[in-house]
């Protein structure tokens, strides 16, 4: 009878969809169990309000619900995960990654805004806690809008519709297929496009930003930072690159 072998897990290698997901786990349980007690929550979480009036306001219930939920998460990403690039030192090798990114996008882009607007804005919070938990938030909601849905969807169906090319989804394990210098140009215009979006609803809404254009530009090159982690490493790498951000800007950077 053949032995049967556990496929090597490189650093190289992208988590396939599934893996991506619980990889994120951790952030979203920190995120969704900490901001009920805040009073705010990120723009772009469309869970929160549903599950609080699916509970009818009852914070115990809304805790146990998300608890539920990232059970259920869990278990279906160790059941259809199998097989894709997993192990458990991912989880070590994608925060270790996430600190390397999140340093390496602060110093590039301030080095850059700083060369033209003298340094981006300082972000001010309430405390720690609310730090933390809003920049879980973040790193998980906004990179859910922004990356996988704004551009690694939209990136699809343009090239699909502008060079009549089918493409993986960005972020998906496998390698990638060859593009023509249309698909590619299509590609990287989108990520400009939802780059200036991204930065662009910071200063929407009743929690905005005073518009800047200093800051306007940091978070633009952010986004764009972020779209490429994005489309090389995985949404993981992407969710906890920007949390990792976001608390050493809102928690320790005060």
């Amino acid at each position: 009878m053949a032995e049967v072998v556990a496929p090597d897990v490189r650093f190289r290698d992208k988590p396939g969809a599934w893996v991506d997901l619980g990889l994120t786990l951790p952030v979203f349980l920190v995120y969704h169990l900490g901001v009920v007690f805040l009073g705010v929550k990120n723009a772009t979480d469309f869970v929160t309000s549903w599950l609080l009036r699916a509970c009818e306001g009852n914070v115990p219930m809304y805790l146990g619900a998300t608890l539920v939920i990232g059970g259920v998460f869990a278990a279906a990403f160790a059941v259809a995960g199998r097989g894709q690039a997993f192990h458990p030192r991912k989880f070590i090798q994608i925060g270790v990654e996430g600190v390397i990114y999140a340093i390496s996008m602060a110093v590039i882009s301030s080095y850059v805004v700083g060369h033209v607007f003298a340094g981006p804005s300082a972000i001010a919070t309430s405390g720690p806690f609310v730090g933390l938990v809003m920049s879980m938030g973040a790193g998980f909601y906004e990179e859910l809008t922004f990356r996988a849905i704004l551009f690694g969807l939209g990136a699809k169906v343009l090239v699909w519709l502008l060079s009549k090319e089918k493409m993986m989804l960005a972020g998906q394990a496998g390698p990638a297929p060859g593009m023509t210098l249309r698909s590619m140009v299509v590609m990287v215009t989108w990520a400009l496009v939802c780059a200036v979006v991204f930065s662009g609803v910071h200063y929407v809404g009743s929690l905005s930003d005073a518009f800047e254009i200093r800051s306007f530009t940091f978070r633009m090159l952010l986004g764009l930072a972020l779209t490429l982690i994005f489309v090389t490493r995985g949404f993981a790498a992407a969710v906890w690159t920007h949390a990792l951000y976001d608390v050493w800007v809102m928690v320790f950077h005060r």
